[in-house]
């Protein structure tokens, strides 16, 4: 069994560095086993959505397999549809009745559209009622993040955004650097975008180490500290994203990688 790290966020919760992202999983029986499968192959940490619509699937999953919900951390996130003051709380016990639990790990607002500032209140009191170990934000910019601390009464514990070698989020990894709230990586291999799995760079350096592209771009992102949550419904896909914590990247490596960020998303 693959030893993944843990990262502790800004609150002491600890969360496995590398989870299993369930995004574009619609269908029912595929997203349950794509599930099961994760957890099989020595995935903790679930990522998933209410707009996903697979919250369901995961929770009979997780039900179905042979791992304890205690040792599982379970994301999901709030859509916008679902933003306001009561109305995200009322979202959350749906989706946690959906996932087959009375507490989730962490719960994030998936945009900062509407009034987050609502919805946000809802998920600080349910962290006080300990419903939710840990809450936080995704896709907020730099700009976004630092006015958005200002004016809550519990920081972040994440940032959830696109994050990958062409997309390194420097900036905004030290604007959440003063306040401790970590980033997670959603897109982590960019999902292919720019010839990622035969860009030249990642496949020398992945030569060095016996690895592949795919492998080399997960493990600097690790390596400088975010969180990864690659999706896959093949389990031997899986396997191999999960093989990235038996080597490390020289300084020179790491160098050469920094040299493939754009500082553009390539999805908007």
């Amino acid at each position: 069994m693959v030893n993944i790290p843990n990262v502790k966020l800004n609150n002491d919760v600890l969360m496995p560095q590398e989870g299993f992202g369930v995004y574009q999983i619609p269908d029912y029986e595929q997203c349950k086993q794509a599930v099961k499968d994760a957890l099989a192959a020595g995935y903790r940490a679930i990522d998933t959505a209410q707009i996903y619509q697979n919250e369901q699937a995961v929770g009979d999953a997780i039900k179905e397999s042979n791992v304890a919900r205690k040792d599982i951390f379970l994301t999901t996130k709030v859509w916008v549809s679902n933003f306001g003051k009561g109305t995200t709380a009322k979202s959350i016990h749906t989706s946690m009745n959906k996932l087959g639990t009375n507490y989730l790990d962490l719960v994030i607002l998936h945009q900062h559209f509407g009034d987050y500032y609502g919805a946000y209140q809802d998920l600080e009191q349910l962290y006080g009622e300990n419903k939710i170990r840990a809450i936080g934000v995704s896709n907020f910019n730099a700009s976004a993040y630092n006015d958005f601390v200002k004016k809550v009464q519990v920081i972040p514990a994440i940032n959830q955004v696109e994050t990958h070698v062409f997309n390194q989020q420097t900036d905004l990894i030290q604007a959440m650097k003063k306040y401790g709230t970590q980033i997670e990586s959603w897109g982590p291999l960019a999902e292919g975008h720019h010839h990622l799995f035969t860009n030249d760079t990642l496949v020398s350096i992945g030569k060095n180490h016996n690895k592949s592209a795919a492998q080399v771009a997960l493990r600097f992102l690790v390596q400088n500290g975010i969180v990864v949550i690659p999706k896959s419904v093949h389990p031997e896909r899986m396997k191999q994203n999960l093989a990235i914590w038996d080597f490390e990247l020289t300084d020179d490596e790491m160098k050469q990688i920094k040299q493939l960020n754009t500082n553009r998303s390539i999805f908007f």
